[in-house]
């Protein structure tokens, strides 16, 4: 639809155009070169002699001449026809560089094509037979170029070899893209810097068209070798919303580049001759204002003063050299001049009241961002920090709206509305965007690190040393004592110099400042205008490699969790269902209850095939060994039973525990064990060679001691970490490498009934039987989010920042974690939701229930 309409777009451009030629009457491969304005001579030398007006078009497989008329056909002479090009002599005969002063060209050929006779899209009409016609150029001096030129190209068509052909003229078009250059004059300001220049085509459907390629540090341009459809198109670098790279020909050469959001049909697709140009040509327009690309951002763990690797061994060796106490900035980030200097524009009384009558110099004023983030990175006293209005939706302080005298600098002009950089296209603009990329994801990832600098444990000591984020010492919360000064004019100048130096806020935070929770996987519901569309694609893999169609689907599928629905459901047990383990295949179901049995049903079948008990008491979950042939079991009778899938019967039995074991987990041969007993077990499981014909061997390698029972244990995805959840309401966190506790967070009111790490092991998520969901920062142990929900959440799944629990009555609730909100509450169970499953591509989901029933689930989208 998009090309339709778009087609549609150029055909009504036509009718305000007479020209009726396109590179679609061009063969396939054929490039267009250059025209000539001419006249067709009919009947040369006669009394009936007349010109029909119009232009003589070079191209690499034929000549068209476009008459003015539209009336006449367009006529299309294929070169590999002609029989005779040159000169038309001044006694009608075909001369070959001939010196005369006429303008005409002689083409004798054996076959003519005629297009579009009075405008009309028809199938060609074809002539067949020797015939002569004669070309006049407007520009007589032009006419030995282009029959040099034919004749080349003739020769071309004439070769025997189709790949012959093809690399002749290729060399001669190459030798005309080397013998020019893209017009500088057609840059939109002379202040456009040049960062690239290059060959290239520019690919449309079934035809491209060769040039020359550039980009400024505001526009992408495409400049036609033959100058159509115009002399150059043009892309103003802010209006692109995606960038891709493309294969060409099956070569990494493509590049195409989207302005519109909702129109399938790029602005421009060109192809390069090199794929470093390519490359190079990327990475330029990816990177003005890319929100996805590190490369945009400041280093947030480095104060503004050690941004600038120079400046900053300049100002150690200094620090060297200081008698204690010892400082490395002699100026603050934040200071009343700071802040002022930023707000002269709306607060020009503060400034003179603070520069005693005055305004600061014209030069030293704030009439750039460009100047102002260059002075703070070179500058060796200026060390500043932005402010908040720079994130705010007021633009007045970057525009001298009070039409303020503020001087004149050394150059001669005034100094007026601060200059934007030129990614901005108004003060509203340059707001906006300073917003985008304060909650952008690099931003949000990162910006722990900038709040360990200004509020956290960098701010002072030995860590801030470390940083090199040191300030004079007048700066600091109890940096000195002024009641202890007894001079009253030293005491003042002391006050005096605390106020106008600027003031280190008071330290917040003494252990590293958790992340904030940014989406694993980008939302397509939540991206927004500018920053999201760019950022998508600019991450997009190249021609080299192919999207993780794995993730793409869990994208998708978190994307659309809301739309869950229940596909069948089957009461298996007699009693609550406790655990669920599925096949690689899917084909079977396994699930354990507190009925104490283990029952194997089949997804395709619809039927239960078998139902084991191994002993008379509860089991309370399960799982799968890979390879699908061992289902593990634990139960309250304090063992952990392997039950061979092949064979059908109990192979081995673990009785590692001096209570029930709660939960158990399996990775890389090391099985763990939760349990009642107050400790979590890891045993080292060597499985046996052949199912059911040897036992298991187990070797504890590490226990880890609780204070009270333990419900409930979940490793991260490299299984280097582990979480444990207890009875009375404590979360901890284990290192497995060590077997050592990093972290113990007393969170929950009550029993914690589940616990999980995200997907990048960042964060663990906990539900309690207070009804609470707790987020704990993995790093540093921080409970940095909690929601509360009118019931207790018994399991869920969660990506990082959705989740979907299983609640006490029975719902499913789709939660989203951002927003700190239930989005979705989905009819369940009859009773409480007791465990949950989710297969790889998180597009299937089986719950258990205490209603006895397991629930399979379908994502619709």
């Amino acid at each position: 639809m998009a090309f339709i309409r778009k087609k549609q777009q150029e055909q009504q451009l036509q009718l305000y155009s007479k020209e009726r030629f396109s590179l679609l009457l061009l063969n396939l491969e054929e490039y267009y070169f250059e025209q000539h304005t001419a006249s067709h001579i009919q009947y040369k030398g006669s009394h009936d002699e007349r010109k029909i007006r119009g232009s003589l078009k070079v191209c690499s497989k034929s000549v068209i001449f476009e008459p003015d008329a539209i009336s006449q056909p367009i006529i299309k002479i294929p070169l590999r026809d002609c029989v005779k090009i040159g000169k038309y002599g001044e006694n009608g005969a075909n001369i070959h560089f001939a010196k005369a002063k006429s303008g005409g060209i002689s083409l004798i050929f054996s076959q003519v094509y005629f297009i579009k006779e009075h405008n009309i899209v028809a199938p060609y009409k074809i002539e067949r037979g020797k015939m002569e016609y004669v070309f006049e150029l407007d520009v007589s001096g032009k006419v030995d170029d282009v029959v040099e030129t034919l004749l080349q190209l003739h020769r071309a068509s004439c070769l025997d070899k189709l790949g012959d052909q093809t690399a002749m003229i290729t060399a001669i078009l190459q030798s005309r893209l080397a013998r020019t250059s893209f017009d500088k004059n057609r840059f939109q300001s002379v202040s456009e810097k040049l960062h690239m220049e290059c060959k290239a085509e520019m690919v449309t459907p079934l035809v491209t068209n060769p040039g020359h390629v550039c980009v400024t540090d505001t526009t992408l341009y495409f400049q036609p070798l033959n100058g159509y459809p115009k002399p150059v198109v043009q892309i103003t670098l802010q209006d692109v919303r995606r960038i891709y790279k493309r294969r060409h020909g099956l070569m990494p050469l493509g590049l195409e580049v989207f302005c519109t959001e909702d129109d399938l049909c790029s602005d421009i697709y060109l192809k390069f001759y090199e794929p470093q140009d390519r490359d190079d040509l990327y990475f330029h327009i990816a990177t003005y204002l890319d929100l996805s690309n590190p490369g945009t951002f400041r280093d947030l763990s480095k104060p503004v003063g050690a941004l600038n690797k120079e400046r900053l061994e300049r100002l150690l060796t200094r620090y060297q050299e200081m008698p204690w106490p010892k400082f490395m900035y002699g100026s603050h980030y934040s200071s009343p001049s700071y802040v002022l200097f930023y707000l002269v524009r709306i607060a020009p009384e503060y400034m003179l009241c603070l520069q005693n009558g005055r305004f600061d110099n014209a030069d030293r004023m704030f009439n750039s961002i460009a100047e102002t983030w260059k002075n703070c990175l070179d500058g060796a006293t200026d060390f500043k920090e932005l402010i908040p209005e720079f994130y705010g939706d007021d633009v007045s302080f970057l525009v001298n709206s009070l039409k303020l005298d503020l001087g004149k600098r050394q150059g001669g002009q005034l100094v007026d509305d601060v200059e934007l950089p030129p990614w901005a296209s108004s003060p509203e603009d340059f707001l906006q965007k300073s917003k985008d990329a304060l909650e952008s994801s690099y931003v949000s990832e990162h910006l722990h690190e900038w709040i360990d600098l200004i509020f956290g444990y960098k701010q002072k000591g030995s860590d801030a040393i470390e940083a090199h984020n040191v300030f004079h010492p007048l700066t600091y919360e109890g940096g000195v004592n002024l009641n202890s000064i007894e001079d009253p004019d030293e005491k003042v100048a002391m006050l005096t110099q605390i106020l106008e130096f600027g003031q280190t806020p008071k330290q917040l935070f003494v252990t590293p400042h958790p992340r904030r929770i940014t989406p694993k996987f980008k939302s397509l519901s939540q991206t927004s205008s500018y920053n999201a569309s760019i950022a998508d694609s600019l991450v997009s893999p190249g021609e080299e490699s192919f999207e993780d169609l794995t993730e793409e689907s869990k994208t998708l599928a978190w994307n659309n969790i809301s739309k869950l629905q229940l596909h069948e459901q089957h009461k298996l047990h007699k009693e609550a269902v406790t655990g669920i383990a599925v096949s690689c295949n899917g084909a079977s179901v396994f699930t354990t209850s507190q009925d104490s049995t283990l029952k194997m049903f089949s997804k395709e079948s619809k039927m239960l095939q078998r139902s084991i008990s191994f002993s008379n008491m509860a089991l309370s979950s399960c799982l799968l060994l890979p390879g699908d042939a061992t289902v593990i079991s634990s139960s309250w009778d304090n063992n952990v039973y392997f039950y061979s899938i092949a064979f059908g019967r109990c192979q081995d039995t673990l009785m590692g525990h001096d209570d029930a074991v709660s939960k158990i987990c399996w990775h890389d041969n090391r099985l763990y064990s939760a349990s009642w007993d107050s400790t979590v077990k890891v045993w080292s499981g060597v499985p046996a060679e052949m199912p059911g014909t040897k036992r298991h061997q187990f070797d504890l390698l590490a226990e880890l001691e609780h204070d009270v029972s333990v419900d409930t244990i979940s490793l991260n995805a490299a299984s280097t970490l582990l979480v444990s959840g207890t009875k009375e309401g404590t979360v901890t966190i284990w290192d497995l490498s060590t077997a050592t506790l990093l972290h113990q967070i007393p969170c929950h009111s009550g029993t914690v009934c589940d616990t999980a790490f995200s997907p990048d092991s960042r964060h663990v998520l906990s539900t309690g039987a207070d009804g609470c969901l707790n987020v704990i920062d993995v790093q540093t142990g921080m409970l940095i989010s909690s929601m509360t929900s009118d019931e207790p959440q018994r399991c869920f799944i969660w990506d990082g920042n959705s989740i979907l629990s299983g609640s006490q009555s029975g719902d499913l609730l789709v939660w989203d974690l951002l927003g700190a909100k239930i989005s979705e509450r989905i009819q369940g169970h009859t009773g409480a939701v007791t465990c949950i499953w989710m297969n790889e591509q998180c597009s299937s989901i089986i719950t258990g229930g205490e209603d006895r029933q397991i629930m399979f689930w379908k994502l619709q989208y």
